[in-house]
Order: structure tokens, then C-alpha cells, then sequence
């Protein structure tokens, strides 16, 4: 099995018959493709019998411009091909839908919302490393599997008719999209009928995570304490064991409705609950007090209640970390980046969403006040545990991931602790803190891990 890349150029020429395909000399015995007889040419879920005719010193795949129609190429594409012996298959790709939540055709600066500026550098990407993506929301999908009607990015976004996928990146910003019927489905028949690849195909709630990670012993020392909140009874020994608690939403995101309840002293309790406004407080004479006032939040919203820890900290303001893990071109995690967050004037969480601002970490280290030999240590350590979590999260669950946000904090005697981990993570808060960055690593990282998947 050979592998090379190639530029596709479109022949405007009346005597190339359309199932026939122009490839230089040099290229055709390098990936030692028959010319003596048909084989397929595959791209996505399309495929089409052609004959592949030697076309001199080019160093370009040509081909009819109906079978670019058929096939949802563009010309002028760069374009990976490799030649499958066996299965007599031409393969060019690989070819990358990207699942979204929302196209907004009327906005051309952003049509894809926040994730826009992402978007095009997956595309730029794409044509570095010699793939094709597209962009599709569960509004696009139709009856017939294998094709769909998408979003491309040729002289400007444009809608085009594209085969299924090879690979799809779910970025469905929402659980109630992910688990729509008609997103379920077609998941489904891609796997089964093209055998797609799809990663991040699931939301990940907090209990999972730390359900799914509790039992290795080599991932417990990252875990604080934590446990569904499901009575009176836990939020007693919780609030016995330690001055702090926090409840988070089991499906929360972005900070929101996160309540961090502190032991004052005579048995009083004070909540602080995370707002769009700021934060709101309350103090209550008890716990069961305190209990009562949550009894209609906890019907309505299941909470994970999680040991409160003693955090490092600049201008008495919370700092974590936000580690962006990939699987890379050789299929493993790595770590693609870590940015310190360090919380706005009036949140305790970190999230830029409440105002939360950006910082290298060893900015953010430097002043954060804990000695220096921990400062040079905590880098190489924030990083294997990042890369420790999610092959624990990998080997746990039975769900394929390719991008995991890992939301890491160091105490104030350097011990490193799991906050939480996002299967969607930001694009904004792990946007490059270089400016002049074009391509951040991630959108590269993803495109390479897709290759991968397809032995490109």
C-alpha cells in the first residue's frame, strides 16, 4: 500500500471520456496503480469505476468535469490519494464533515457562530495537510444517507451537494441535538453502511467522568472527592468533611449554576450561586435550612457535589487550567496546549464566558505565589496528568473521542487536581494566545488525527 498527495485539476476537455482520470507517470508507479484495467475511485461514501491513463510529466490527477458534479469534488483541490491493491480502490481524501449546531447564511463574517474563526482555519488546514472538510448542521441532513447538503469554503462559503463522510467531528452544541432522532440515526447508518468514523460523538456529564475514572488507582490521586448529590444525607457528610463544597450541574457548561456552599463557623452556611450577573449570596442558620432552599433546584437539575479545594490563586482571584488533549497522526494523545484561566472580578470560576481572562501558564505561576520548585514542576506534571485522564477516560468508556478539554487546578501546596473534562471544548477559550497564528494546533491536530483514522 503506497501513499502520496496530489493536486486535482479539472480538464476542460471534450476528449476525456468522463469515467477515465488523467495521473503522471511518475505517480501512477509509485502508488502502483493498474492502467490495464478498471478499478474504483472513492471519495467519502461516492464511488465510481474508472481507468486510470498515463498522463505524462503531470503531477496532477485530471478528470472529467461530470465526475467532479457527481463526486462533490472541487477543482484545484489538495488532495491526499492512496491506492488500496486488494480492494482495487483509489481512495482521495480524507474527506471531513464537521457536525455544528447552526449556519447563519445572513451572517458572512460569522455563519457558524463562535466557532466560525475555527471553522475556516480547519479548512486552511485541510489544504496544508491535503484533506477536504465540510460543515453540516442535523438541518441538512435528508433521507438518503449518502449524500448530504453542507457548507464548503470555495472563494466564500458556499452550500454544495457532498458524499457521507469518511470521518465526522461532532460539535453539536447541545445534548438535545445530539440525541434528536434524525442525528441518531444517520450516525448510525453512516457506521454501519460507509463505515464512517465519528469522534466526540457524545456530551460527557460530570458523574461519568469521575465515575469512569474512580477506580484506577493511578487516576485517584487527581480526584477530589465527589459524589451525585442525591439527599440530605450527602450534602451532611460532605459539608462535615470539608469548610467547602461545590454543586455542579451534572450537564452544566460554561460556569453556569454552579453553587459553592462554605462552612462559616455556629452553624451557619453562605451559598454563592454563578449568574449571568455576577453572584448572588445567601447565608442560611443551618444545613438542613440551607437543604431546603436547594430541594426545588435538585427535582429539577441532578448536581455532582464535589470537596471544595484550597486553589492557588493571583490577586485573590481562582486560577485553573485548561489542557486541549488530541489523538495525533500516530492515533495517541498528546497535548496540543495549556492555557492558564484566571477568574474575573466577580465569579469564582474561571470560564472566559464569566469573564474569565487568558494567561501562559508559566505567567500565571509566577504569580501565583507557591515556591519555585513547584513552579518548575508543575508544567511536565499538569501535562501527564492531562494525558493520564484521558487515556483513563478512553480505556473506560465506550465512546470514541479525538478532542477532550481537561480542566485541570494545582493547590497551594502544588498537588494537581481534576476539575472536569468537556468532549466539546471551547473554541474560543483555547483560541492561540499568539496573534499571529493562523492555523492554531488543534484544527491541525484534528486533521492530521483523521488521517489517521484513514490510513492516509
Amino acid at each position: 500500500m503506497s501513499r502520496t498527495r496530489t493536486t486535482i485539476s479539472l480538464i476542460h476537455s471534450a476528449g476525456l471520456p468522463e469515467n477515465d482520470i488523467k495521473l503522471g507517470d511518475r505517480l501512477i508507479r509509485q502508488l502502483r496503480i493498474p492502467t490495464d484495467a478498471p478499478i474504483q475511485l472513492a471519495f467519502g461514501s461516492f464511488k465510481q469505476e474508472i481507468r486510470v491513463s498515463p498522463g505524462g510529466k503531470s503531477k496532477s490527477l485530471r478528470l472529467n468535469p461530470s465526475l467532479f458534479s457527481k463526486s462533490g469534488l472541487l477543482p484545484s483541490s489538495f488532495m491526499s490519494v492512496k491506492y488500496f491493491p486488494t480492494e482495487r480502490i483509489l481512495r482521495l481524501g480524507p474527506l471531513i464533515g464537521v457536525m455544528v449546531s447552526r449556519y447563519q447564511p445572513d451572517d458572512p463574517a460569522k455563519p457558524f457562530g463562535s466557532i466560525s474563526s475555527f471553522c475556516l482555519e480547519m479548512v486552511n488546514a485541510c489544504k496544508k495537510l491535503g484533506a477536504y472538510v465540510y460543515f453540516f448542521t442535523p438541518d441538512m441532513i435528508g433521507t438518503n444517507p449518502s449524500t448530504l447538503e453542507a457548507i464548503s469554503y470555495h472563494e466564500g462559503w458556499k452550500k454544495v451537494t457532498v458524499p457521507a463522510p469518511d470521518v465526522i467531528n461532532n460539535r453539536l452544541s447541545t445534548r438535545k441535538l445530539e440525541n434528536s432522532p434524525s442525528v441518531q440515526h444517520f450516525m448510525r447508518e453512516v457506521k454501519s453502511r460507509f463505515g464512517t468514523h465519528i469522534f466526540n460523538e457524545k456530551f460527557l456529564d460530570k458523574s461519568d467522568v469521575f465515575e469512569a475514572l474512580g477506580p484506577d488507582p493511578k487516576l485517584q490521586k487527581y480526584l477530589p472527592e465527589s459524589h451525585l448529590l442525591n439527599g440530605y444525607s450527602t450534602l451532611k457528610k460532605m459539608c462535615g468533611a470539608y469548610h467547602t463544597v461545590f454543586l455542579k450541574p451534572v450537564r452544566g457548561s460554561l460556569g453556569k449554576g454552579i453553587i459553592r456552599i462554605t462552612r462559616l463557623g455556629n452553624g451557619t452556611y453562605q451559598t454563592m450561586t454563578t449568574s449571568l450577573d455576577g453572584i448572588s449570596k445567601h447565608s442560611y442558620p443551618s444545613l438542613s435550612k440551607l437543604f431546603g432552599s436547594l430541594s426545588g433546584k435538585i427535582k429539577k437539575t441532578r448536581y455532582q457535589i464535589q470537596q471544595g479545594l484550597d486553589l492557588i490563586r493571583i490577586n485573590r482571584r481562582n486560577v485553573d487550567f485548561r489542557a486541549l488533549v488530541h489523538k495525533n497522526k500516530n492515533g495517541k494523545w498528546a497535548v496540543t496546549s495549556v492555557v492558564a484561566r484566571i477568574a474575573g472580578g466577580n465569579h469564582f470560576v474561571s470560564n472566559l464566558a464569566r469573564g474569565g481572562t487568558l494567561s501562559p501558564v508559566k505567567d500565571a505561576l509566577a504569580m501565583s505565589g507557591i515556591p519555585q520548585s513547584l513552579k518548575q514542576t508543575a508544567p511536565a506534571r499538569m501535562n501527564q496528568a492531562a494525558l493520564d485522564i484521558a487515556n483513563g477516560l478512553e480505556s473506560a468508556l465506550p465512546y470514541h473521542f479525538g478532542e477532550l478539554g481537561i480542566d485541570l487546578a494545582i493547590d497551594t501546596k502544588g498537588h494537581i487536581w481534576l476539575l472536569e473534562v468537556n468532549s466539546k471544548p471551547s473554541k474560543s477559550e483555547n483560541a492561540p494566545l499568539s496573534a499571529t497564528s493562523k492555523v492554531r494546533p488543534s484544527a491541525v491536530r484534528l486533521v492530521q488525527y483523521c488521517q489517521y483514522l484513514m490510513g492516509f
